[in-house]
């Protein structure tokens, strides 16, 4: 039975293989016979999930100085529901949280971007050439998570991809299915499962976060405000309401009665949880960052704030979390948390930094994305950064483990407490961004609506612009390797960036 099995497993792989030569001709021949052979030995992925890592601090290896295109690649458009009262909206390029993905294979690159054309696509790094795409039900905006299956069976089954999207075209926040999570094939495009985003109070059924893997089990904070704990093996995957789906340990509830009258439906978890010892953190839109015991499965620590907060928590190398905050349902201003979650969640703050108000679209201020840290590639004595970009159009960069002795202390976003204030060591105006910049060495890399900026570093708080290009707008992250940037925009393209 088992020699059966296993036969019936290739001629599958191989007729998928065949089959996926035909919908999508951009896979050469060579590539078919790579992946039906098994003759990919050396597999590394380099940047497998939203801002790096499960700590969300790592962006690459090494910047460029330039700015010029070294490729581009289209993304194209797609249509997306904004609401009953809007309705349909035509997006383009990449959105808001996307990031690539690297994997090296056999000493080539390749990048994993989710595109608002509805298409998760495999792109060669170095050409900009599609290798795949496969179809979700709506844009994807969100960044994946790579996971190395190591008891896969099968090649396709071996690097598996989890990936969100907007809840589908075709679906509202009523339907039985909203299958807006899944898990695709790094290798072969094919999907592996589909996981039904039920509904709740929460007013969407979308997934923007990327899962944190750990061993054999997923976290992950759905839309819905579910932080939902699972197996993203296929092989443990049922059929439940005509899907695949995967097997699914436990889902807790990110709000409470309190919140849905304070936020009504906007209970929405847009972030990325990080790991801190033995913690998952998580941010969400009731306003609370909550930590999960992974040794007894309960959240246990729960630090109020009361606005919807969209940006991942940040962890930095001192045991802290940096947490931004929108101006939304707060009498305060926005701005960025420093929080020790080894104390007690009402004594954890360490700072904050608020950022003036301003108003852009449906934001009135404060940080929509997440803070960069310098902790992991900064050069030997030069000090902790941290990096954000506010809807007030300035990037600032302070020193996350001094605190301002000269400056008062100021009130937080509830107006209730005071909180001391890190030192402020940049200031530039690049305007309004809800995108998260990054460094790499001794390079800060940040975008948004109005481009992309790179400085330089020197002696730790001297901050030189060495390369600007304005041609397009950003609402991605980027990611930094081997002297090139990859980040998607939203006039349509993925754009390699470097010296040519």
């Amino acid at each position: 039975m088992k020699k059966n099995r296993d036969f019936s497993q290739k001629l599958v792989k191989i007729t998928l293989i065949i089959i996926l030569g035909i919908l999508t001709p951009q896979i050469s021949a060579q590539d078919f016979e790579t992946l039906s052979s098994g003759k990919i030995k050396d597999v590394k992925v380099e940047i497998g999930t939203f801002l790096g890592s499960w700590q969300r601090n790592y962006y690459g290896n090494k910047a460029p100085t330039k700015l010029q295109t070294i490729w581009r690649s289209y993304l194209g458009k797609g249509k997306t529901v904004i609401s009953k009262k809007i309705g349909e909206k035509e997006w383009e390029g990449s959105g808001w949280t996307g990031q690539p993905l690297l994997v090296r294979e056999n000493d080539r690159l390749f990048l994993i971007h989710g595109s608002l054309d509805h298409n998760l696509k495999k792109f060669d790094a170095q050409t900009g050439k599609i290798i795949w795409q496969f179809k979700f039900d709506d844009v994807i905006k969100g960044t994946g998570t790579i996971w190395q299956n190591k008891n896969a069976t099968t090649l396709n089954e071996s690097l598996i991809i989890l990936q969100g999207s907007r809840r589908g075209l075709k679906k509202d926040l009523y339907s039985k299915v909203v299958p807006s999570f899944r898990a695709v094939s790094y290798f072969t495009g094919e999907e592996l499962w589909r996981m039904n985003v039920k509904q709740t109070n929460s007013y969407s059924r979308d997934v923007d976060g990327s899962a944190i893997v750990l061993n054999d089990t997923a976290y992950i904070g759905l839309e819905n405000a579910l932080f939902t704990t699972f197996s993203p093996d296929p092989q443990k995957a049922k059929i439940k309401d005509n899907l695949f789906q995967p097997k699914i340990y436990q889902q807790i509830t990110l709000y409470d009665k309190n919140d849905i009258k304070k936020h009504g439906g906007n209970l929405v978890v847009e972030s990325s949880p990080c790991l801190l010892n033995n913690h998952i953190y998580i941010t969400t839109g009731a306003g609370h960052v909550v930590g999960y015991n992974l040794k007894t499965n309960k959240i246990d620590w729960d630090f109020y704030i009361g606005s919807d907060i969209d940006g991942s928590p940040v962890v930095t190398l001192d045991s802290c979390i940096l947490v931004t905050v929108e101006k939304q349902y707060i009498e305060g201003k926005g701005g960025v948390f420093k929080l020790d979650p080894k104390k007690k969640s009402e004594e954890s703050v360490v700072w904050y930094f608020a950022v003036e108000d301003d108003s852009l679209e449906s934001w009135a201020g404060g940080i929509i994305g997440s803070a960069g840290v310098n902790d992991l590639t900064r050069r030997e004595n030069e000090p902790r950064l941290a990096a954000f970009i506010g809807i007030d159009g300035f990037l600032y960069v302070v020193n996350h483990q001094k605190i301002n002795l000269k400056k008062e202390k100021i009130p937080g976003p509830n107006l209730k407490n005071t909180y001391c204030v890190p030192d402020l060591l940049f200031k530039y105006k690049l305007g309004p961004s809800i995108s998260t910049p990054v460094f790499v060495g001794n390079k800060l890399i940040a975008a948004g609506y109005k481009g992309i900026y790179i400085f330089e570093i020197k002696n730790g708080n001297n901050f030189n612009l060495i390369a600007k290009r304005q041609a397009s707008a950003f609402e991605s992250t980027p990611i930094v390797f081997d002297e090139k940037i990859y980040i998607g925009s939203k006039d349509g393209f993925l754009y390699c960036f470097g010296q040519k």
